[in-house]
């Protein structure tokens, strides 16, 4: 995609959100990285509803360790997959407790060895608890990468990899966040609101003039 309108793409999007944040509510780096672990396959309303009361208590990893998997079940049993959710949860305490000092890591080649941290779930963990440049690939960036010209590929990490080649480095501490609430909120996947869409001018999507 041509550079020039990549400027494009992202000066519009900085200049109607310049700080975007995660939509996932926390009150730590630990609780952050709890609440992505619960967001997979989930909506971020939806994990925030059961993260509401659990987080107002329960803030370290020594504190989920003394809650147990079997009661952290009852706060989190509206998410999906929460059985296996809460084994992953608890073993990703225990393994910080032990090796890491209760510290979240900000590398992530150490990241993707705890328990219920993926690809996806240490970029979105380094990006928004450490503010690195990293893109996490998820269905709306996905979807909105694909739409507005900027890849192909439709294996995450290559999509990654095709993000991070293309999008120049002023912009990829907050591409991620631009992509995914663009995606949320205008281009959607079953039907994009191209009419109201800012970007809709400098998008490669063939169906928005239909």
């Amino acid at each position: 995609m041509n550079l020039n309108i990549i400027n494009q793409i992202f000066t519009i999007f900085s200049s109607l959100s310049k700080e975007p944040k995660t939509e996932l509510e926390y009150v730590n780096n630990f609780t952050l990285a709890v609440a992505v672990i619960l967001s997979a396959q989930a909506t971020d309303v939806s994990v925030n509803k059961a993260t509401s009361t659990l987080f107002k208590i329960y803030k370290t990893p020594e504190d989920f360790l003394k809650l147990g998997e079997d009661n952290l079940k009852k706060y989190i049993k509206t998410i999906g997959l929460y059985n296996t959710k809460a084994k992953n949860i608890i073993a990703f305490c225990k393994m910080l407790v032990e090796q890491y000092d209760s510290n979240l890591p900000n590398s992530f080649e150490e990241l993707i060895k705890l328990p219920g941290i993926g690809q996806k779930t240490a970029n979105v963990i380094l990006n928004c608890a450490f503010g690195q440049p990293t893109i996490a690939v998820d269905t709306h960036v996905a979807r909105v990468s694909h739409r507005i010209g900027l890849t192909q590929e439709t294996i995450p990490k290559k999509i990654e990899k095709d993000l991070l080649r293309q999008i120049p480095t002023m912009w990829l501490t907050h591409a991620h966040h631009w992509l995914i609430l663009h995606g949320r909120y205008i281009c959607k996947a079953r039907k994009p609101e191209c009419f109201k869409c800012p970007i809709c001018h400098l998008c490669e999507y063939k169906s928005k003039n239909l």
